[in-house]
């Protein structure tokens, strides 16, 4: 009696403590309960990227089911294994257990086996049942594994869609390395939590499930007291605690993690992009140590979260011994005392004891999917920004021939900064248009807001007497074309660069374009002519040669529209004729908004908008604003003075 006193005695004061911690957690703070709710969203949506691999996930649960299944049954030898074979005991359910008659004449046939062949059948069945359990662990697996990279594809591309929608003001905001990092890193931990985390949460919850039947099996084949159970399975579960607490940290780690390594990237890029400004000013040791602290930084956040997670496998293994000694000492004494044999006993801590890798297991799967629960915040804080430039519902389609453009009474801001005020004028169709200003008057703010790559605070932009916001996007852009100062090309061929103005060209098409941008005759000259793969931002190519490409480009679009931004502003002098050449054949029969720093190029413009503080202050041809002695005037002579001194 006094072993029954003890497990007593055990049982209550466990209730007695989960009790006190059940009233304890009411003072919890309720931000904790929000930040519990709020990670669960995120993890329920994460989730919803299995959807479409649904089919993988049921097969793969299958098979972890069987896996648990062939454990279940490899541990439940154990009980013929100390009666029949090591205690030379028949093998008996209790008689108030009621059994399958099938199972009853398993037992029968196993009880008039020879104890040493019993042994030999036994040897025989745990190598095959290891060799299957192998089997099914290798193909749940690699269905995870498939499941996590299809998840993965599936965020990138989801992310990359997402991208293409959102409006420049976006970008202009974030740091390339932070999109590159959601991109690689946090979509990266997803994988990991798909792949591993899901797959042990639910291959562990099965075990748990099947090892917890085995357990039962146990205590009434063995006629175990329930008091024993009880206070055993109370025990079982405070392997949880250091869990959650770890888990909670380890999200935060996460985070920190993914915010070093977004500014790892850009420092990367920035680097890489600005090299020949990083030698000519010798800032290679500067850009080193930048470098060099914030990978030690990234290092440091690493291996905390690398000790927490190596740290709660020992720590709950020990919580785990812990619970398992407890159970020993107070379960020996019954053994002790003749309640319970020794048989019995060490069957029912085989039992007890595989309860507790499962948790092991489960909460390595509980910390990878915190880490993924802040990947995934960040990721889909990117994939909730809303889209900025918004299609009506009802949008019209543009089409041409175009009467007029006009800008009534058009007001700008960014970020709160007024940029261009009461902003108001006329276009007619084939009139050429020069802007010109100071820098930071808003000239090229101007120009983008006509294809709506930014949309009007307010006033409104009217296009054959057609709000813009009320047309469909692909149509009104695919009537104007822009070359701007910053040629910018793909890292592809020439080909493919020049057909990004009109996909499905032919041959003859490209060539034509290249050839009436004065492009045709370099090409040629290059490796695999068109061919050529020009790399990253046309590197390959000189100014004038990359801001030719960009012209074919645009005449290969053939826009009735076109803008122009300071397209010959950083070229030499025989790159500046030749260019110029090209855009006099782009002009032809087009609307052009014409941006230009050097006003020479702007002087035959049938019209010229003068842009000051983001207002137009004057507005004439060249001849006229001459005569006016305004700012056009002071900025020509300014120039003129320059070029001739």
């Amino acid at each position: 009696m006094a072993g029954s006193t003890a497990v007593s005695n055990i049982l209550h004061l466990t209730l007695l403590h989960a009790t006190r911690g059940w009233n304890g957690n009411r003072a919890l703070d309720k931000n904790q309960g929000v930040c519990y709710i709020g990670n669960m969203r995120i993890y329920l949506r994460l989730l919803g990227f299995l959807k479409p691999h649904v089919w993988i996930l049921v097969t793969a649960s299958s098979v972890m089911f069987l896996s648990s299944c062939f454990d279940a049954v490899s541990l439940g030898m154990v009980i013929p294994l100390v009666d029949r074979i090591l205690a030379g005991k028949p093998i008996a359910l209790p008689s108030s257990v009621a059994i399958p008659p099938q199972l009853q004449t398993l037992i029968d046939h196993l009880n008039q086996m020879p104890p040493v062949e019993l042994l030999n059948r036994l040897t025989l069945a745990i190598i095959a049942l290891f060799f299957l359990k192998g089997a099914m662990v290798f193909l749940h697996s690699l269905l995870m594994s498939a499941a996590g990279h299809r998840v993965v594809r599936d965020v990138r591309e989801t992310i990359y869609q997402k991208l293409l929608t959102l409006s420049p003001a976006f970008f202009d905001r974030q740091q390339t390395g932070g999109i590159v990092s959601r991109m690689t890193y946090d979509a990266g931990m997803i994988q990991n939590a798909v792949a591993e985390g899901i797959t042990e949460l639910v291959y562990q919850t099965c075990q748990l499930v099947a090892y917890l039947v085995l357990v039962l099996v146990v205590r009434a084949y063995f006629s175990i007291s329930w008091s024993l159970l009880i206070a055993s399975l109370l025990l079982v579960p405070t392997v949880i605690y250091p869990v959650v607490r770890v888990g909670a940290k380890l999200r935060q780690i996460s985070a920190a993690g993914a915010e070093t390594m977004a500014d790892l990237n850009t420092a990367l890029y920035e680097t890489i992009s600005g090299i020949k400004v990083v030698k000519i000013f010798m800032m290679e040791q500067y850009e080193l140590q930048r470098f060099v602290e914030l990978n030690s930084r990234f290092y440091r956040i690493m291996m905390k979260s690398v000790k927490r997670l190596m740290g709660v496998g020992p720590v709950t293994e020990f919580v785990g011994i812990l619970c398992f000694a407890i159970v020993l000492w107070f379960g020996g004494r019954t053994v002790a005392t003749g309640e319970l044999s020794g048989g019995a006993f060490i069957a029912f801590l085989a039992a007890l004891l595989s309860l507790i890798r499962p948790f092991k297991r489960i909460s390595k799967a509980h910390n990878l999917n915190q880490q993924a629960i802040a990947a995934a915040e960040r990721i889909f804080q990117m994939l909730d920004q809303p889209v900025g430039i918004v299609e009506a519902p009802t949008a019209m389609d543009l089409r041409p021939p175009f009467q007029t453009i006009r800008y009534d009474r058009v007001w700008f801001s960014y970020d709160g900064r007024p940029v261009l005020s009461d902003i108001t004028f006329e276009v007619a169709p084939g009139e050429v248009i020069g802007i010109v200003g100071r820098s930071g008057a808003g000239k090229t703010t101007l120009v983008n807001l006509l294809p709506r790559l930014y949309d009007t605070t307010e006033g409104r932009i009217l296009i054959n007497g057609q709000d813009i916001r009320s047309l469909t996007i692909a149509s009104l852009r695919r009537q104007i074309g822009i070359v701007s100062q910053e040629a910018t090309l793909f890292h592809d061929t020439v080909r493919a660069n020049i057909l990004y103005g009109g996909i499905g060209a032919s041959h003859e098409e490209v060539v034509a374009a290249a050839t009436a941008a004065n492009a045709h005759e370099f090409i040629m000259r290059l490796p695999h002519g068109y061919d050529t793969v020009v790399g990253e931002r046309g590197y390959m190519l000189s100014g004038g040669e990359r801001q030719r490409l960009t012209i074919a480009r645009a005449l290969l679009k053939d826009p009735p529209i076109l803008i122009l931004d300071e397209a010959t502003s950083q070229l030499d002098a025989e790159s500046e004729r030749l260019v110029q050449e090209a855009i006099e054949r782009l002009l032809k029969g087009r609307t052009v908004f014409l941006i230009a720093h050097r006003l020479s190029t702007i002087r035959h413009a049938h019209r010229i908008l003068v842009l000051e503080g983001g207002v137009i202050v004057e507005a004439g041809d060249h001849e006229t604003l001459l005569k006016t002695g305004g700012l056009y005037q002071r900025l020509h002579s300014l120039q003129f003075h320059n070029q001739y001194a």
